[in-house]
């Protein structure tokens, strides 16, 4: 028998995993990207990389958590005892991921009742580096920040309250409030972002399309490192969630949903992030390519400059903008937690309570390292490193086996049909099958050679290199190792045995 929880439907599971892909990076890594390699152009290498790397991978990531009925650990087990550990691997990068991307959440928060008052006023950069977040030399931990730490606390207890209450009433219902409520709250600061003066200039620079682009070949791998990063690829996330399913769902049409969906809501960052940055472009009488900017210096430096140059309601429109990241980011951090909190239930056996405690009690200890002083530069290295040799590495890794090694394509194939309306069969399955066999690994492995190279060359962001080792190349490989010996850990007698309800589907 399956005791393994289900949502309660299949609006809430999709909810869920829209969320988990819709974080806050997607509201400022697409427009930037999308702008810094050929404007409407891009759209072609990021539709094909959709449909070539993101939904096959969705299909893929769906249908083992459905199959297996696991977490990514357990799932991998009872695939083939020899990969569990690249379960664990995607646990851990979602475990690094998860310390950090709370702390950018709680800045989030700090700055929704900032715009209350516009308390960052006229110098917004110096506002965040000196005064908000008082950051130390790279290296240099220094004092924890009484106005991050306040927040960060806030944010943990919000994100373990709804995982202590379980799928079906925690995480589920969390989604249905948040999700709705995030495309709401961005709906409203798009509609007035294109009334503003300037918002076509904008607009006009992020559509106009530079066709010489479609040839280079780092924007074809930009296009798919998006689509890989903003869909949670490849950090147990979707294994997780879909081995929530009930036995009989619809897997390819999910897959479907959820990729679609996700783009549209980062075209709709696009279309809202370029009005805005075309307005203030007018507004200083400048080029918006001289204010446009990606990271969180868009989201904390520029927009509040934005926002103190709108010609009425700023206060209430800058609450709205940063509430909308907040909302964003707790449904992610939520469906990451979820992520260990699973794999740690189901390799000891432990209550769902003392999961959450463990996993997310740790995971927030850990974060109070971004909270200090020198948070910023121990977080920008460890997300640059966790997700180029981390997450972009694992999903390399995880194609490979599951087609080559493993060689359960054809098997995933089977059950996916078994279940979906929208089979892989046909067109659709040569589609699906040379999508993960042959396209995926080529552009990764292009991805990871290309990275390898360039890190060698330079370093990143100009920091000290040994900086950049000890917190960056030491914590995407400790996130490997930590994987590899959790796998050496025995499971509990007949926890790799499959549930009866998935030995039916899967006859």
């Amino acid at each position: 028998m399956d005791n393994r929880p289900q949502w309660g439907t299949r609006a809430g599971f999709i909810l869920a995993a829209v969320g988990s892909a819709i974080g806050l990076g997607n509201i400022w890594r697409f427009p930037a990207t999308a702008y810094e390699n050929g404007g409407g152009a891009f759209f072609v290498p990021y539709l094909f990389a959709l449909l070539t790397a993101g939904i096959p991978l969705l299909i893929l990531e769906f249908t083992m958590g459905h199959k297996y009925r696991g977490s990514a650990p357990l799932s991998y087990a009872r695939m083939n005892k020899k990969y569990e550990w690249l379960g664990w691997w995607q646990v851990g990068i979602a475990f690094v991921i998860s310390t950090y991307y709370a702390v950018i959440i709680a800045w989030a928060m700090s700055y929704s009742v900032f715009s209350l008052n516009l308390k960052w006023g006229d110098d917004t950069g110096g506002f965040l580096i000196g005064e908000y977040l008082q950051v130390s030399a790279p290296g240099e931990f220094g004092s924890m920040v009484p106005s991050v730490l306040l927040p960060l606390i806030i944010v943990w207890v919000v994100t373990l309250g709804v995982l202590f209450k379980g799928v079906k009433k925690g995480v589920e219902v969390a989604n249905k409030i948040f999700i709705p409520a995030l495309v709401v709250l961005f709906l409203i600061i798009v509609v007035r972002a294109l009334t503003l003066e300037g918002a076509g200039t904008g607009l006009n620079a992020f559509f106009k399309p530079d066709w010489s682009t479609i040839a280079n070949g780092k924007v074809w791998v930009a296009a798919y490192g998006q689509i890989f990063f903003s869909l949670s690829i490849a950090f147990a996330i979707m294994i997780t969630y879909s081995s929530y399913l009930p036995k009989k769902s619809d897997i390819t049409n999910n897959a479907f949903i959820t990729g679609f969906s996700n783009s549209g809501f980062e075209l709709l960052a696009g279309i809202g992030v370029f009005s805005i940055l075309g307005f203030m472009a007018v507004q200083q009488g400048v080029g918006v390519d001289e204010v446009v900017a990606g990271g969180v210096g868009l989201a904390f430096v520029v927009f509040p400059q934005i926002i103190n140059e709108f010609p009425a309601f700023n206060q209430l429109f800058g609450f709205l903008f940063f509430g909308s990241l907040v909302l964003a980011g707790l449904s992610s951090l939520i469906s990451i937690v979820e992520t260990f909190v699973a794999g740690v239930q189901d390799k000891f056996k432990v209550s769902r309570t003392k999961a959450v405690a463990f996993g997310g009690g740790l995971s927030a200890i850990i974060s109070l390292i971004f909270a200090t002083q020198g948070g910023l530069n121990f977080l920008d290295v460890a997300d640059y490193f966790i997700n180029q040799f981390g997450v972009a590495l694992a999903g390399l890794v995880q194609v490979i086996v599951v087609v080559y090694f493993a060689r359960q394509l054809k098997s995933l194939r089977n059950h996916a049909n078994e279940i979906s309306d929208i089979k892989l069969t046909g067109f659709l399955g040569h589609w699906w099958t040379w999508s993960l066999a042959v396209i995926t690994p080529l552009v990764l492995g292009y991805m990871m050679i290309d990275l390898i190279r360039t890190n060698i060359a330079e370093v990143y962001e100009g920091y000290p290199r040994i900086f950049t080792i000890q917190y960056g190349v030491v914590v995407a490989v400790l996130a490997l190792l930590v994987g590899i010996a959790f796998s050496l850990i025995k499971w509990k007698k007949d926890t790799l045995d499959l549930p009866s309800s998935s030995k039916e589907v899967n006859k």
